[in-house]
C-alpha cells in the first residue's frame, strides 16, 4: 500500500468548528421558523400577561435619645441603640398587618374582566358599599357585575345564581348580597356598560397571611437606620395605599406604646393628689389650733441667727424626707400587682439614677410582654420569659428602694445630730415655737411634693397629647412609572435565545443519535490511514445512473471520471504490461457496488481503454438488470462450473456507446458459490483476461454477509470498498477497518456513493463538479 498517497486520511481528532457551524446552518429555515414562533409567543406574553409594578416607601426609625423628647422623660424612653431587627420583625407582625387589613379592608378585591386577562382594580368605578363585617368573611367568596346599559347583574361565581337592580341602584331591591352598589354619576356610565368586574372576599386570616408574604423589608446600609418597605402588585394605587397605611400604624402602634406609659403616671398622681390633699388639710388645722391654744405671734430677733442654722439642718432633713416619702410611694405601686396591667410611675423624683433605670427597665418589659401577650397567649415562651424578666427587676426595684431608704435615714439621723446642736444653741426658744417649727416643716414637705407632682402630672399630659412619632417618613409609598414584570427586553432576549437553543438542542440529539455514514468526514474518523478516492453524488433521476454517453458532461459523469482518475493512482505500478483487477464490493447489500462497479468500468471505457465488468456476485446478481439479459443467461457461474465452455463467448455488449468495453454476467445462481470460485477457474479467467484487457472491474459480494469475496480477493490488484452516505452504519466501518489491518483485503480505498442524500453535513455535493461543463453533454 502505498502510504506517500494524499488521499490517506490523516490522524486528526480536532473538532472542526467551521464544518460543525455548516451543519446547523443548513437548517437556518428551522431556525427561523423557531426563532418567529418564540418571537411571536413572547409578543402575544407580553401582550396579554398582567403588569407588575413594584411599589417602596422609606422611613427612618427615630433614635429618643437623640433629643426628641421633653428632658423630663429622657429616662422614660431613653434608647442608645436601634435594633432594626426588631423593628422589621414588628413591622411584618401578624398582628400590624391584621389592623392595615382591617382599615383599609384588604379581604375584599376588585377586577376587571378583560377578552383576555382579568386585572386588579384598587376600587371600582361605581359605588361600593360592603355590608359585612371583614371578620365575618369566613369562606371565599366571588361575585361577577355585568354593567348594562340600563341594569346591574350580579353573578355568585360559586353558586352560579343572578340577580338584577334595574337602573343600577340594588338600594332599591331587597337582596341578600353582602354589598351594595350604585352609579352615582351618570355622565361615567357610558365608559363602563359592557364590562364585567369580579368582587372578590377573602378569610382575614389567609389575607393577613398573604399580605405579609408580599411585603418584603429590608435595611438600607449597615449604619443606617433606615428602612425599605417593597410589595409588588398588579394596581399601584393599591399597593401605596397598603404601605402608606402599613408605615401609619405602625407609627401609630409606637405612639400608643409611650401613650400608654404617660397615662399610667397621669393616673398614679391622680391617686396621690387625693391622699396629699386630704393630709395638708389636716396640717393646717393642727397649726391653727396650736397656735391658738398657744397664742404663738412671731420669733424673737435674738434667735435670728440659731433659727438660720436649723433651717439650712431642716432643709437637708426635708430633702431626705422628701425622698424617703417617694420611696414609700413606689414601694405602694409594686404591692399594687393590678395597678395599670403592672406598669410603674417613672420619673416622679426619685435621686436615685439606679432606681429610675430600673423602673423604666420594668416599664419597657410590661409593654414587650403585653405586646406577646396579644399576639401568642400567655403560653408564649417570650411571655413565660418576660414575666421572669419582670420579677427578677419588681424584686431588684424593691432591694434597690430598701437600700436607698437605709441610706437616707442614715443621713437622716446625722442630721438630727446636728439639728440637736442647734436646738441647744436656741434652747431659749419656747418649747411651744419648736413644735410650730415641726408643723410648719411637716406642711412645707406635703406642700413641695404637691406641687412636684402636680408638675409631672402636667408634663405627663403634655406629652400624652404630643407624644412624638416613632419613625420620620423619608419617602411616601412610590410606584414605578414602567411595570417590573414582564421586562420587553429580556422577555424577547429570552424568546430569541429559546428559538434557537430547541432547534439546536433537537438537531444536537438528532447528529448524536445519528448512526449513519453521510460523506467522507465520518469514514476518516472511523478508519485512519484508508484513502477515500470517491464520493459519489445522489441522482434523483433513476434514468440517468448509467455513464452511457463516453463524452457526457453530467455531474454523474465526472464524479466516475474523478474516481477513476483516483483508482489508477492508488493502483500498484503496472511493469508486466498486463491489465489490472479492481475488485468492487461492500459490507452489506444495497449500498451501490454494483452501480459503481459499472458506472467504474464504463469510466474507464471512456478513456478508450479496454475493460471488462464482471459480475461475480453469484449469490445476488444485479449488472443484468443494467442489460438487456436475462438474469439466467450463461455467465461466470455456467464458465466456472462447465470445463467445456469459454467465458470469451459468454461476453456480451451492455452499451453499444462504449465499444470496448465487455461485460461477463454472473450466470445462473449455483448452490455452491464459494466452491465454484475456488476450484481455480476463476484464477485462469482473471490471467486470461489480463492479457486482453487493460482493467477488470469485478463486482463481487459482500464482505459480511458471506466469504466469497475473501476466497478471491488475493486476485485483486486494489480493492474498491464502497460505502453508502445515509444507508451505511457507522459501526460497519469498523468490519472494514478489521479486514484492511488483517490484511484479508489488500490495497484498499473507499467510495462514498449517494452523496447528498443527507442535508446534516452543511453543505451540497454539487460543488465539486459541474465547473465549466453545462448538466447536458
Amino acid at each position: 500500500m502505498n502510504s506517500n498517497n494524499p488521499y490517506f486520511g490523516q490522524e486528526d481528532d480536532n473538532v472542526d468548528f467551521k464544518h460543525e457551524i455548516k451543519r446547523y446552518l443548513r437548517y437556518w429555515p428551522w431556525f427561523a421558523l423557531a426563532i418567529f414562533i418564540a418571537l411571536s409567543g413572547a409578543y402575544l406574553y407580553l401582550r396579554y400577561s398582567p403588569r407588575i409594578y413594584q411599589t417602596v416607601t422609606k422611613i427612618k426609625i427615630l433614635d429618643e435619645a437623640d433629643g426628641l423628647e421633653l428632658p423630663s422623660s429622657a429616662f422614660i424612653f431613653k434608647r442608645s441603640n436601634i435594633n432594626l431587627e426588631n423593628e422589621i420583625e414588628i413591622l411584618n407582625s401578624y398582628r400590624i398587618i391584621e389592623d392595615v387589613v382591617k382599615k383599609l379592608n384588604l379581604n375584599t378585591t376588585f377586577f376587571e374582566e378583560g377578552q383576555i386577562q382579568t386585572s386588579q382594580m384598587a376600587e371600582l368605578p361605581f359605588s361600593f358599599k360592603q355590608r359585612i363585617q371583614v371578620d365575618s368573611i369566613l369562606t371565599s367568596m366571588q361575585y361577577e357585575i355585568y354593567v348594562d346599559s340600563d341594569k346591574f347583574e350580579i353573578t355568585n361565581l360559586k353558586t352560579e345564581k343572578s340577580i338584577t337592580f334595574p337602573n343600577h341602584d340594588s338600594y332599591l331591591k331587597s337582596h341578600r348580597l353582602p354589598f351594595d352598589i350604585k352609579v352615582y354619576d351618570t355622565s361615567d356610565l357610558q365608559a363602563i356598560i359592557g364590562k364585567t368586574y369580579i368582587v372578590k372576599f377573602t378569610p382575614l386570616k389567609s389575607t393577613v397571611l398573604s399580605l405579609k408574604n408580599r411585603i418584603k423589608t429590608e435595611a438600607i446600609g449597615d449604619q443606617s437606620h433606615l428602612l425599605k418597605l417593597t410589595i409588588k402588585g398588579e394596581s399601584p394605587k393599591w399597593s401605596e395605599m397598603v404601605l402608606d397605611s402599613l408605615v401609619g400604624t405602625f407609627n401609630q402602634d409606637g405612639i400608643d406604646d409611650r401613650r400608654e406609659v404617660f397615662l399610667t403616671t397621669t393616673r398614679f398622681i391622680d391617686d396621690r393628689f387625693e391622699y396629699l390633699a386630704f393630709e395638708l388639710d389636716s396640717i393646717e388645722d393642727n397649726k391653727q389650733e396650736f397656735k391658738q391654744r398657744n397664742n404663738l405671734v412671731f420669733l424673737p430677733s435674738d434667735a435670728e441667727l440659731g433659727i438660720q442654722k436649723r433651717s439650712k439642718s431642716e432643709e437637708e432633713v426635708f430633702r431626705i424626707e422628701s425622698q424617703l416619702a417617694l420611696a414609700d410611694l413606689i414601694e405602694d405601686a409594686l404591692k399594687d400587682q393590678d395597678f395599670s396591667d403592672g406598669l410603674l410611675p417613672s420619673n416622679i423624683g426619685i435621686e436615685s439614677g439606679g432606681i429610675n433605670e430600673l423602673i423604666s427597665q420594668y416599664n419597657s418589659a410590661i409593654l414587650e410582654r403585653n405586646k406577646y401577650v396579644v399576639s401568642g397567649g400567655v403560653n408564649n415562651p417570650m411571655v413565660k420569659q418576660l414575666n421572669a424578666t419582670i420579677a427578677d427587676l419588681k424584686n431588684n426595684i424593691n432591694q434597690s428602694l430598701v437600700s436607698y431608704k437605709s441610706q437616707l435615714q442614715a443621713s437622716k439621723k446625722q442630721l438630727d445630730a446636728r439639728d440637736r446642736k442647734f436646738r441647744g444653741e436656741v434652747s431659749q426658744l419656747p418649747l411651744q415655737e419648736k413644735l410650730l417649727r415641726e408643723i410648719d416643716r411637716q406642711q412645707q414637705i406635703k406642700e413641695s411634693l404637691y406641687l412636684f407632682l402636680f408638675q409631672k402630672r402636667e408634663e405627663a399630659a403634655i406629652n400624652y397629647e404630643i407624644t412624638e412619632p416613632s419613625i420620620k417618613v423619608v419617602e411616601y409609598a412610590l410606584s414605578g412609572s414602567n411595570p417590573i414584570s414582564p421586562k420587553p427586553n429580556i422577555v424577547y432576549a429570552a424568546a430569541i435565545l429559546g428559538g434557537l437553543l430547541l432547534p439546536f438542542a433537537s438537531l444536537y440529539l438528532f447528529f448524536m443519535l445519528d448512526t449513519k455514514v453521510h460523506d467522507k468526514r465520518d469514514v476518516e474518523k472511523a478508519v485512519k490511514n484508508v484513502p477515500i478516492i470517491g464520493q459519489i453524488p445522489e441522482v434523483k433521476d433513476k434514468d440517468g445512473l448509467i455513464f452511457e454517453n463516453p463524452n457526457d458532461r453530467s455531474i454523474l459523469a465526472e464524479s466516475f471520471r474523478i474516481l477513476s482518475s483516483n483508482v489508477r493512482y492508488v493502483l500498484p505500478k503496472n511493469n508486466n504490461n498486463v491489465g489490472q483487477v479492481i475488485f468492487c464490493t461492500s459490507t452489506i447489500k444495497g449500498e451501490g457496488k454494483t452501480y459503481v462497479s459499472i458506472n467504474l468500468s464504463l469510466a474507464l471505457s471512456s478513456l478508450n481503454k479496454k475493460v471488462l465488468l464482471i459480475g461475480a456476485d453469484l449469490r445476488n446478481p444485479q449488472i443484468h438488470a443494467y442489460s438487456t439479459k436475462d438474469k439466467n443467461a450463461l455467465g461466470l457461474s455456467n464458465y466456472l462450473h462447465d470445463f467445456k465452455l469459454d467465458w470469451k463467448d459468454m461476453l456480451i455488449k451492455g452499451f453499444k456507446n462504449h465499444q470496448t468495453h465487455d461485460v461477463l454476467l454472473s450466470g445462473s445462481i449455483p448452490p455452491n458459490p464459494a466452491h465454484l470460485l475456488t476450484n481455480g477457474r476463476f484464477d485462469s479467467l482473471i490471467e486470461e483476461a489480463k492479457k486482453l484487457y487493460d482493467y477488470i472491474i469485478v463486482d463481487t459480494a459482500p464482505t459480511i454477509l458471506v466469504t466469497d469475496t475473501m476466497l478471491i480477493s488475493h486476485l485483486a490488484d486494489t480493492n474498491v470498498y464502497i460505502v453508502k452516505a445515509n444507508f451505511t452504519e457507522k459501526n460497519l466501518l469498523e468490519f472494514s477497518k478489521e479486514l484492511v489491518e488483517s490484511g484479508k483485503l489488500k490495497n484498499m480505498a473507499y467510495v462514498v456513493n449517494s452523496v447528498g442524500a443527507s442535508k446534516s453535513r452543511g453543505y451540497g455535493y454539487n460543488y465539486g463538479y459541474g465547473y465549466g461543463y453545462s448538466d447536458q453533454s
